[in-house]
């Protein structure tokens, strides 16, 4: 199943996560992949919002994880861009995807062998010839769960 919406705003972007968080619960996963400054984190940040996190979300390029545990749920935020030459499987990844919070990875390729099979996938593209802020996010569900959320969240 695959859905895509356009938005021109980094707010409307924003809303879309906020709007996905009600439906999320322990251990599911988001994966955000696509150009660089096309709004991963920027979603996330709205998801934040939704599950009630109060701290700034900041871009975990650097520190790969950021935790946040003030929410409705734990938050889980990786950017796993930098194991474009491997070593996932020494951060452990498997017990956050079993744990007790919510999983958002950003540039899942890299970790592509560790991903459980149940996951919804965000692809954000940038179109700059429409101006500096459209953006077309395709969503894929691999799950009967992440499916209703879609048609929930998108109302298709």
């Amino acid at each position: 199943m695959s859905n895509t919406i356009k938005v021109e705003s980094a707010e409307q972007t924003m809303a879309i996560g906020e709007k996905l968080a009600p439906y999320l619960q322990p251990q599911d996963l988001i994966l955000l992949d696509g150009d660089l400054g096309a709004g991963k984190t920027t979603f996330t940040k709205g998801l934040a919002k939704g599950l009630g996190i109060t701290k700034p979300i900041k871009s975990p390029t650097f520190t790969i994880i950021r935790e946040y545990q003030d929410g409705r749920i734990p938050l889980y935020h990786m950017d796993v861009y930098r194991l474009e030459e491997g070593g996932g499987d020494d951060l452990g990844l498997e017990e956050y995807f079993n744990g007790d919070g919510v999983n958002v990875v950003e540039w899942s390729k890299f970790v592509a062998d560790e991903l459980p099979d149940k996951y919804l996938r965000i692809i954000f593209r940038r179109d700059d010839s429409q101006g500096d802020n459209v953006r077309t996010l395709t969503f894929e569900a691999k799950g009967d769960r992440f499916e209703k959320m879609i048609t929930d969240i998108l109302g298709k």
